[in-house]
């Protein structure tokens, strides 16, 4: 038998890892586990297909890539779009563009956003005095340049870390990371399918819904004060891509993951799907069964393209849908099921 050759790396912490024949363990593979963002890579856009999508003010979130939010005070000041521009070793990013020079009030908040599931950030143990730090690294590329800000915030938006950092240079990509000591405070969503945490990243942000950053506070903070505003400069962009939050001081190098893995991953949130065959139920219904891809995060809001009246005995699993007085309308209908945070 011939020698084998064995080769020595220095691991992340600086310690030594033995590599046979040249092979070494790829750490990435195993922080593909442990990233708490989903679709970081903005791969998945099942929603929108790469089309852009307008910002409205509806109270609640637009999703654009999936598992991406975005949210801004007043309605129609950014648009959201998935890409093709991206840093070497990615194919996607989201990219957010001001429609007009909008100066943003107080109290007002134009954001991209992730919202973490409780049961994928339980063992951060925020909230408790065993808190982990956490590190959040992404690439990001914007026309404007100077301080951006973000925040880390719990489900209830009194607990907040606003965060900032530097964009140096216009139309370039830059990587970006930042640590946050574990809130050791405030109350926050455990293991449940709950929101445990959300990430946001400001596009905007008025003085009374921003902070110094660097701390903890307890308040609805959800940027840094001071921080460069995307809407304020028409036309301006901001691309983000490469999204990783981990726990830990350091940022690992982006964790690829297979493309499917990620798809089923978003589809515990949303998906779509075409019903069975209908058949008749009585003599005035017909009836048939959307099977869903995954089990979803929590019993879904369905919406259908065409034909069924209705749907009754949803779950996360499934449902049944109905139509009235047709012979075919609820044949193959084209679904969607939405089980957002």
């Amino acid at each position: 038998m011939s020698n084998l050759s064995v080769n020595t790396i220095t691991d992340a912490s600086g310690g030594s890892t033995a590599s046979i024949n040249g092979l070494t363990p790829q750490a990435s593979n195993m922080a593909a586990t442990f990233n708490r963002i989903i679709n970081g890579a903005m791969t998945i856009d099942q929603r929108n297909a790469g089309a852009a999508v307008t910002i409205t003010n509806t109270g609640a979130l637009t999703y654009t890539a999936d598992r991406w939010g975005a949210y801004g005070s007043a309605a129609s000041k950014f648009t959201v779009q998935q890409s093709t521009t991206a840093p070497d070793g990615f194919s996607n990013s989201i990219v957010a563009t001001s429609s007009s020079a909008y100066s943003v009030g107080t109290s007002e908040i134009f954001k991209i956003t992730q919202m973490v599931e409780g049961f994928n950030s339980v063992d951060l143990s925020f909230g408790n005095s065993s808190a982990k730090t956490i590190t959040i690294s992404f690439w990001v590329r914007s026309s404007l340049t100077g301080t951006f800000g973000g925040a880390v915030l719990n489900s209830n938006f009194n607990r907040s870390y606003p965060f900032s950092y530097t964009i140096f240079s216009s139309n370039t990509w830059e990587k970006k990371t930042v640590t946050i000591a574990g809130d050791t405070t405030g109350t926050w969503v455990g293991s449940t399918n709950g929101i445990g945490l959300q990430v946001i990243w400001s596009l905007g942000a008025g003085s009374g819904i921003s902070d110094i950053a660097g701390s903890w506070v307890s308040a609805n903070k959800q940027s840094a004060t001071g921080a460069t505003s995307v809407v304020g400069t028409s036309g301006a962009t901001f691309y983000i891509t490469g999204v990783q939050l981990e726990a830990g001081s350091f940022g690992s190098s982006f964790a690829h993951e297979n493309y499917g893995d990620t798809l089923r991953k978003c589809q515990r949130y949303y998906s779509t799907g075409i019903t069975g065959a209908g058949s008749r139920f009585g003599d005035n219904y017909y009836v048939s069964n959307g099977q869903h891809k995954v089990t979803l995060r929590a019993t879904p809001t369905i919406v259908m393209s065409s034909g069924p009246n209705g749907y009754y005995l949803a779950n996360q699993d499934g449902f049944v849908s109905y139509t009235a007085g047709g012979s075919s309308g609820a044949l193959y209908v084209t679904y969607t099921a939405s089980a957002e945070l």
